[in-house]
């Protein structure tokens, strides 16, 4: 059985393998990073004190990040929306337009269709869901997030999913779904494969950008949110 020192050094390694990918692939040569992000191994056995207060406080301390140079070109940061408790929590790249005009997620012709995908299996992001990005500012013009720029914002994702403790996890893209699931392969590949974080049962798939791009998505999105549905139920079973 792998410690916790020798699991914590397994995953800087992959994390560092990760970045060197990425910045082969972008500009053919090695950045300074930062190092692996403090993940944590488990959910703790307790859950935070004031979940509500914390996930505000999450926000507060996202809306004063100055920790990468998204912040220079943001008008509102996105830090997320939904329940505490969801069945499942919605994890894409990062906010768009619309996201960082209104500082919520989803709302723009994506979050639209998003919330299509929601309904036909029976959730709503304002009662069941929670619906956050893994970068909290938009990227210029929706290019895809950097690696610093990710190390930057991912501690608070990891401790927003400690805080709200959702069912189920949906990665929406290859960037959201390549670290969620510790992986650098195509999204292609990745989506249809058993993953979790912390326990919590990961589940990828497109984002409904690319499938408003690209109709042929949308039978591995609609079998994707099969499995989802069926990951909540067997969650929400264990609980009973």
């Amino acid at each position: 059985t792998m410690d916790r020192e020798s699991m914590r050094d397994t995953r800087g390694e992959l994390w560092s393998l990760i970045n060197d990918f990425e910045d082969y692939l972008t500009g053919g040569y090695r950045r300074k990073h930062e190092g692996v992000p403090d993940v944590p191994l488990r959910l703790s056995a307790k859950p935070v004190r004031d979940r509500a207060g914390a996930l505000a406080g999450v926000a507060a301390e996202i809306a004063r990040c100055e920790k990468c140079g998204l912040c220079a070109g943001r008008t509102k940061t996105v830090p997320g929306a939904g329940v505490l408790d969801p069945l499942v929590m919605f994890v894409g790249e990062g906010p768009g337009a619309d996201g960082d005009r209104t500082g919520l997620p989803f709302v723009g012709r994506a979050g639209q269709y998003l919330d299509k995908w929601l309904a036909a299996i029976g959730l709503d992001r304002n009662t069941n869901a929670f619906i956050g990005n893994v970068v909290k500012c938009r990227p210029p013009g929706n290019r895809d997030p950097e690696g610093s720029e990710t190390e930057a914002c991912l501690p608070y994702l990891y401790r927003q999913i400690e805080i709200i403790r959702p069912k189920t996890i949906m990665t929406l893209g290859r960037i959201a779904s390549q670290i969620m699931c510790g992986t650098h392969d195509p999204l292609g590949r990745i989506r249809g494969g058993r993953y979790n974080y912390l326990g919590i049962p990961v589940i990828p798939t497109y984002h409904p950008s690319g499938v408003l791009r690209n109709p042929e998505y949308r039978a591995p999105v609609w079998d994707d949110l099969k499995r989802l549905k069926e990951a909540i139920e067997m969650r929400s079973a264990g609980d009973e």
